[in-house]
């Protein structure tokens, strides 16, 4: 078979999810006015220059130079690629603070007057808003290159919680301006920034694209590739990129799991007494969080950006809603 014949052949018979039975078509969708154009871990961008939370769209607009930071404390943060950031207040858009930071933007944080700053070359910084003076700055590792979801500098009782490019998470004291604690999660060379930080049942959980942590006095860890993570009142909820679908406790032991042959998940809600993961080939798959029984049923989406909210998945320019 010459060459290219063989290529386009490898091509076609890429292996997809095809669920065996699906019980019906979904039919709770609202339309959006623009479409999603840049996302972060928090809080997304759309097509006019507003600005999407996870509870919904603010009327607060960036500017068309800057990319979307995070939602912190009343801010909304956004920046040029070359650090200027830019603060601007969710209840009333004309009023702004602005830092010339000269260094890319990874992700960054606001807690009353102080701003945690994680840039790209995995650099943590501390700066005192009124003031701007730069108050704490350490170097991390060194990323090669990272996943799109970076996790925002977690503030906590005098401590900031930076979660780095490289697979770390570092506690810094906000009042003695010092590291405290550097914690591993994973060594992997590549895509190994923090994509998930969560403080549950007087654990921290956080998670790199391979692996998962578990800290209090001892660290607990587990190896997943993980897509999307929720949470429930006792339990985790992670999708894998092997399609699994999986329940853990804090201790990041497996209660339930169901596997989706091929399955490409974009996102995950918790909600009720179900879970709601939305596949990439057009289906949403409700599974039962008790007995993990699960139903499919065809979705109607678009290739595009994919944002998740509390009751809904927020895909291109329209809104899947969940029951």
């Amino acid at each position: 078979m010459p060459l290219l014949a063989l290529f386009f052949s490898a091509c076609s018979t890429k292996e997809v999810y095809e669920p065996k039975v699906v019980s019906g078509e979904w039919h709770k969708y609202a339309p959006m006015d623009s479409e999603i154009v840049d996302r972060s871990s928090n809080v997304a961008l759309l097509s006019n220059t507003k600005v999407l939370t996870r509870n919904g769209e603010l009327n607060v607009t960036i500017a068309p130079n800057q990319r979307i930071i995070s939602q912190s404390d009343g801010w909304i943060l956004s920046a040029t690629i070359d650090g200027n950031l830019t603060l601007t207040s969710e209840n009333n858009s004309s009023i702004q603070k602005n830092f010339t930071l000269k260094n890319t933007i990874a992700s960054a944080s606001v807690n009353a007057d102080m701003l945690a700053v994680l840039f790209a070359d995995d650099e943590m910084a501390l700066y005192d808003i009124p003031s701007k003076a730069l108050l704490f700055k350490e170097q991390s590792g060194k990323s090669i290159a990272s996943d799109m979801r970076i996790v925002n500098p977690y503030f906590m009782n005098g401590l900031v919680i930076f979660s780095t490019l490289d697979g770390k998470i570092v506690i810094v004291s906000t009042k003695l301006k010092k590291k405290l604690r550097t914690v591993i999660i994973s060594s992997a060379d590549f895509f190994n920034n923090v994509i998930d930080f969560h403080l549950f049942n007087n654990k921290i959980i956080a998670s790199t694209d391979t692996k998962m942590l578990s800290l209090t006095k001892k660290e607990l860890r587990q190896k997943y590739e993980i897509r999307d993570i929720a949470y429930g009142d006792k339990e985790i909820f992670i999708t894998t990129k092997q399609g699994e679908v999986i329940a853990l406790t804090p201790d990041l032991e497996v209660i339930s799991k169901v596997k989706f042959p091929f399955a490409h998940f974009l996102g995950l809600i918790n909600k009720g007494d179900k879970l709601y993961a939305l596949e990439k080939e057009g289906y949403l798959i409700t599974i039962d969080k008790k007995s993990f029984n699960y139903d499919v049923k065809k979705v109607d989406i678009d290739e595009g950006f994919v944002f998740t909210g509390p009751n809904l998945f927020y895909v291109d320019d329209k809104k899947i809603l969940v029951e």
